[in-house]
């Protein structure tokens, strides 16, 4: 029997020689340095591992051998000829040649097995079993790679160079990427453990077993604490979630449903109570937020001027009030006014306003600015919750800093970059929006910074099952929807349960909902019809070449 035939070696210039697709992305200066003095004394003694460039005639890629190749140049010059051995690999052959040498020669960083976890993950389609089994690896050992792939370049290029140690880059791979840098910038400033790196990171989890949201899809979360023990040795405590914003997101928003909730118990408890003969407001300002002039105003057959940007014409209101259609005597019939109707919805009106403000403050830093300045003056500015910009400081500023001095908070500040500043106070105009006590003061900012609630809401289910069927008939007579239809088309619908009446409503063919803001959810109780889009651009007229 035949034994194989080695693979010639040729030599070749280190000038027709490229870099390949090598999956290690640090080489250590030191033996960098000893290895440039070794090929000086003695030469290559081992042939770099070419293959041909794709795509580039007469040029060939390093597939193993780029420490040899690098410390060849420096040693030698781009002139010199280097022994080499030429195979025609494929990119998954070239990769899988490239790993075993890094693994047999020197150890490869942590970040560069993620890197090459990732690629094989890939070329397996993700078949983890798969591409553990092509590595040589374990499967724990594939998902601690794959969650270190998370870490941002900075820090990978601190575990590279070894400035962190391995536990505290998979203390940062449990964070957002977007706040790992500044979380590296802490711990090499103050030249913090792993066990103080924890300690600092404890500091800005959340306890998901205070959580106020459902927490169904934290368990299968990559930032929920449990899952990182699966995969690290160093981690937080069981049941935390490392990811604040997200938290503070669900948080948000579980408490504006629990407050919902809890207006409208409150509000239809004191609607079943017996009314206060002579009732008045007190303060002369309508307790539904609506502007006086509206507020007790009836539905006639006038139609409301046009308020300014709203050129759709307004639906005619009913000449006459509108009766009640639950059946009774006619004696207690109910009427249907702008206040009654609002008063069903006040406190949706409230929240979903006061949301739309904070997001338009947010997004703009002047005119964040300018409701600063206005709370400030008018002496509203410390009604924002203490604990709503306190919770968000290390996010915003730095996670270290609630816990340093108040000389130390002002130093921070003052470094902080002109975006990362605006951030901040967008951050304070939008909490202000949320917390100030006075909801007319809310509406005022919506007013004078154009905030339209037509881009961020619409009609939908939950807002419709708050009415009576009388109530429902006046949403659908201003909303255009009864005029779509015809009254005698409505009228059918309206003699449905009410379940399918509010189903008929939202889904009738040809008419969108979209844009179409009902009184009862606008500031000043006057029905928002659609924006009308511009029109385009007329063409110029041709002039008439002259004769």
């Amino acid at each position: 029997m035949t034994a194989p035939q080695p693979t010639p070696v040729n030599t070749l210039p280190l000038s027709l020689i490229v870099k390949g697709d090598n999956p290690r992305r640090y080489f250590d200066r030191k033996k960098h340095d000893d290895l440039v003095a070794s090929i000086r004394l003695r030469g290559i003694l081992q042939p770099i591992l070419l293959r041909p460039a794709p795509g580039r005639e007469d040029v060939f890629a390093i597939v193993a051998g780029e420490r040899r190749y690098r410390a060849a140049l420096e040693a030698y010059g781009a002139d010199a000829e280097v022994p080499v051995i030429v195979r025609e690999m494929t990119d998954q052959q070239a990769l899988d040649a490239a790993i075993a040498e890094n693994d047999d020669r020197d150890d490869p960083s942590e970040t560069e097995q993620a890197d090459a976890a990732v690629r094989y993950l890939a070329a397996c389609q993700n078949d983890r079993a798969e591409a553990a089994r092509r590595l040589g690896w374990s499967r724990s050992k594939l998902d601690r790679r794959l969650a270190l792939a998370e870490l941002s370049e900075t820090v990978k290029l601190a575990l590279d160079e070894r400035r962190i140690k391995v536990g505290h880059a998979e203390l940062l791979a449990a964070i957002p990427a977007d706040k790992q840098d500044k979380a590296l910038e802490t711990i090499l400033a103050s030249g913090l453990d792993v066990s103080k790196t924890r300690d600092l990171l404890m500091r800005v989890t959340q306890n998901l077993a205070a959580a106020c949201f459902d927490k169904t899809e934290c368990t299968t979360c990559p930032f929920n604490s449990a899952s990182q023990r699966t995969l690290f040795e160093t981690h937080v405590d069981d049941g935390h979630c490392t990811n604040p914003g997200c938290f503070e997101l669900k948080t948000q928003t579980a408490e504006a449903i629990r407050f919902e909730e809890q207006e409208r118990a409150e509000k239809a408890a004191r609607a079943a109570a017996p009314p206060a003969a002579d009732e008045d407001d007190g303060d002369g300002e309508a307790d539904d937020g609506l502007d006086d002039s509206e507020s007790e105003t009836e539905v006639s057959s006038v139609d409301r001027a046009e308020t300014p940007g709203r050129t759709e014409p307004r639906p005619l209101a009913p000449q006459t009030p509108l009766p009640s259609t639950a059946g009774g005597s006619s004696a207690h019939k109910s009427t249907v006014t702008v206040k009654s109707i609002a008063g069903r919805t006040s406190d949706l009106r409230e929240a979903t306003w006061r949301t739309a403000v904070a997001r338009a403050l947010a997004a703009n830093v002047a005119h964040a600015h300018t409701a600063i300045l206005v709370a400030a003056m008018s002496g509203t500015l410390p009604q924002i919750k203490a604990e709503t910009l306190k919770a968000r400081a290390g996010l915003l500023v730095g996670a270290s800093f609630p816990d340093i001095s108040y000389g130390d908070k002002i130093t921070e500040i003052r470094a902080l970059s002109e975006p990362q500043a605006a951030n901040v106070l967008s951050a304070v105009g939008a909490a202000y929006a949320k917390d100030v006590l006075t909801f007319g003061h809310v509406a005022d900012l919506a007013r004078a910074f154009d905030v339209d609630l037509r881009d961020v809401w619409q009609v939908d289910k939950a807002f419709l099952e708050r009415y009576t069927k009388d109530e429902l008939k006046f949403i659908a007579q201003e909303s255009g929807l009864v005029a779509h239809v015809g009254e005698k088309g409505f009228a059918k619908l309206l003699s449905a349960k009410k379940a399918d009446l509010i189903a008929g409503m939202l889904n009738r063919p040809g008419f969108d909902w979209a844009g179409r803001l009902p009184s009862s959810m606008t500031l000043d109780g006057q029905y928002g019809p659609p924006p009308v889009k511009a029109a385009p651009p007329a063409a110029a007229p041709i002039k008439q070449l002259a004769a």
